[in-house]
């Protein structure tokens, strides 16, 4: 539903974790939103201050809570849904309570969730007037850059997306795990499984057909499990030797014999491995036709950055994409919708 023009955006922040709690410091931040809730999975985190959970220097007076009904009586016109996985039963009670949903949370057109649980989602929205949209870094910032690339060709033949990073820095052995890394290169059925873990990327793909007037025959998935050459100890997990610390693939879009679009990874784990493609470290967005485009995306520091790493750069770099989304979702129309249904998404200007 839309909010009235009058005042901030009510908004209520979905977990504060790597994510999250980026999302919410630049909730706190914003003169054109204002708080109205926090909810926390972890009981740790029930009744704490959400200056303390985003590292905003002043008290906001909004506690954290897994009080769902308490969240929704505050009317909420949006919500920041940053959890890992989505939950099909979070969302749909969000959305019947009309209120619109930005998510981080593997979510672009909803394509790889079951057909029930989609008719879920939709009726939800219809319910409530409501608007569910998904984003973050890769997916969503690169396919943004690669649709915009794509207008200044007469001719476009393929929009190719590589995530081409070092992931060492990423400390999440749960969704490192997922992906392969340190499992033995032979598991069987690990391709099979590393492609229902990143399907996400199959909806960037065919989002961007769609928006390049390509009708997709098919998707495929290919993968290349490189193994490590020596150990490496990451602090968060280990990679022995000869277990995947390299994974290139792609998820693609057909037309006939022609692939359309690619969205895919190069990603290695530590020095120990060495890639069938040389890392570029960063987003590599390439678009093939007439003419070609190129361009690689870089996420780094600016000057005096506080924290040791970068690893909190990049979550911004996949929040902001959510949360400067806010007020065209709750403008937008009531349903499902993507990067290619709103207007530009911007960021703010940091005015003091």
């Amino acid at each position: 539903m839309t909010a009235p023009a009058d005042r901030p955006i009510r908004v209520i922040q979905w977990t504060t974790g790597n994510i999250g709690r980026r999302s919410l410091h630049a909730i706190i931040g914003r003169p054109d939103m204002e708080l109205v809730g926090v909810y926390a999975h972890g009981a740790d985190k029930v009744g704490v201050d959400a200056a303390e959970l985003s590292g905003w220097p002043e008290p906001t007076g909004i506690t954290a809570t897994n009080d769902i009904d308490a969240l929704l009586a505050a009317k909420p016109d949006a919500c920041c849904y940053n959890p890992l996985w989505p939950s099909v039963n979070e969302l749909v009670r969000l959305l019947e309570a009309g209120v619109n949903v930005c998510a981080s949370a593997a979510w672009i057109t909803g394509g790889k969730q079951t057909p029930e649980d989609l008719d879920r989602i939709q009726k939800a929205c219809e319910k409530g007037e409501s608007t569910i949209f998904g984003s973050g870094a890769h997916p969503g910032m690169t396919n943004m850059v690669g649709m915009v690339l794509s207008g200044a060709c007469e001719r476009v033949d393929e929009i190719r997306i590589t995530e081409s990073v070092d992931c060492s820095t990423y400390e999440s052995a749960g969704t490192q795990t997922a992906m392969g890394f340190g499992c033995d290169p032979d598991t069987p059925g690990l391709a099979e499984s590393v492609r229902r873990e990143s399907e996400v990327f199959a909806e960037s793909a065919a989002m961007m057909a769609d928006a390049i007037g390509a009708d997709l025959d098919r998707m495929t998935f290919d993968v290349t499990f490189t193994p490590a050459t020596g150990d490496s100890d990451l602090g968060f997990m280990t990679i022995p030797e000869g277990t995947v610390g390299g994974v290139h693939g792609y998820h693609r879009g057909w037309v006939g014999d022609r692939n359309v679009v690619s969205v895919g990874f190069n990603w290695i784990m530590g020095s120990h491995v060495t890639p069938p493609k040389p890392l570029e470290h960063g987003h590599v967005i390439q678009v093939f036709g007439v003419p070609n485009m190129r361009t690689v995306l870089h996420c780094l520091p600016p000057k005096g950055w506080p924290e040791d790493g970068f690893m909190g750069l990049g979550m911004i770099y996949t929040a902001m994409p959510v949360t400067n989304a806010v007020p065209a979702v709750v403008a937008a129309r009531p349903g499902i919708v993507t990067l290619a249904d709103l207007p530009p998404v911007t960021g703010r200007f940091a005015a003091s």
